[in-house]
């Protein structure tokens, strides 16, 4: 109290705080408290969705489940030559933006993105947040470029779970973009999902579209840029969508009387015979479900190809329909990767 009654100390105070503020004032024109602009928008903008297929590396111990224990590499020397020959697949196509599935954690992918860096110039970032399968221990990620301000994961909240109609999703990931183009920023939320596999988990697998899908409603009325994406499991293909169905009636929103929540599936864009996603079986797990924006150039891009890139995928002279049998024992040069291929997208830079 007697510090605040002398004038002489009381002006000392006020000059020591002007001073700072002074002072904090020249840090904010310098940069600090700015709003800083979003990195710059790529002409192109590649987005892709792989499988990895057991992406585990040799150490056991971390692992629980003996399954885990049981597709982890061998050996220190199969797992070296499986994450270099990812990395050199995936330096072919560049992605922007690669959503994976079946990896084991975050030190896998740290584990190729080094490599591209040191073997293939090719600078990654990791997304990746831990999710609770604990049977399988897969995961899933995303690797990009640029442009993430935002990883997330959700949870069903408690009318939802106790409602019966949603199942939840272990393996999944939301991710959030941000481009500058000139004085415009564009936003861009992806969702990475991995669904229960096999044709008599449809019903399950039904439930789980549809809280994905109301994750994402919202956002995709508003005709903001929204991507679903990864190994959905569907046995369902373009065409043959039904309602009640496996799950993509639902996941692309027509389920709804609100046309404005609808995703187009972007497979539909690739020739017909060139939708096959994986490597044994005639089916097409693997999507990239995007909104209308994204297709049609009003969100900042423009859709212009899909392709299903089995070709860097396959190696030596054709899929090995053994693959399931010989991932680590069949001849180097004739070991297929994955038993499912990468699909991606490309979305052009609208002036």
């Amino acid at each position: 109290m007697h510090f605040y009654r002398s004038p002489r100390r009381l002006a000392t105070v006020c000059s020591h705080l002007f001073i700072l503020m002074n002072f904090l004032g020249q840090l904010g024109s310098v940069g600090f408290g700015q709003d800083w602009p979003a990195d710059r928008a790529p002409q192109e903008l590649k987005i892709a969705t792989w499988n990895l297929e057991w992406f585990f590396d040799d150490f056991k111990a971390n692992n629980r489940s003996d399954v885990a224990k049981e597709q982890s590499a061998p050996s220190r020397e199969e797992w070296e030559w499986r994450v270099g020959n990812f990395a050199a697949a995936i330096a072919k196509f560049e992605p922007t933006i690669l959503a994976v599935q079946e990896i084991e954690d975050r030190g896998v992918m740290q584990n190729l993105t080094k490599v591209l860096k040191e073997k293939f110039n090719q600078s990654y970032r990791v997304a990746f947040i831990e999710g609770f399968d604990s049977g399988t221990e897969q995961d899933v990620a995303v690797i990009f470029k640029s442009g993430l301000v935002e990883i997330a994961r959700r949870e069903q909240n408690n009318r939802m779970f106790e409602s019966k109609e949603f199942y939840n999703l272990s393996k999944h990931l939301i991710t959030r973009f941000e481009w500058q183009q000139g004085d415009r920023m564009i936003p861009l939320t992806l969702l990475n999902l991995h669904l229960r596999a096999t044709a008599d988990a449809a019903e399950l697998r039904q439930k789980q579209t549809k809280l994905a899908h109301e994750w994402m409603r919202g956002a995709i009325a508003r005709g903001e840029n929204v991507i679903i994406i990864g190994d959905l499991n569907v046995e369902e293909s373009v065409g043959e969508v039904k309602q009640g169905g496996d799950g993509m009636h639902t996941l692309l929103g027509l389920d709804t009387s609100d046309t404005n929540d609808d995703l187009i599936d972007v497979l539909e864009r690739a020739p017909a015979d060139k939708r096959r996603t994986h490597l044994i079986l005639d089916k097409q797990f693997d999507r990239i479900l995007a909104t209308p924006s994204l297709m049609e150039g009003k969100g900042g891009y423009r859709f212009r190809s899909i392709e299903v890139l089995s070709q860097w995928n396959i190696r030596g002279e054709g899929p090995d329909a053994d693959h399931w049998d010989t991932r680590y024992t069949k001849d180097y040069a004739e070991r297929d990767l994955s038993d499912h291929h990468p699909v991606m997208a490309t979305f052009e830079l609208v002036p």
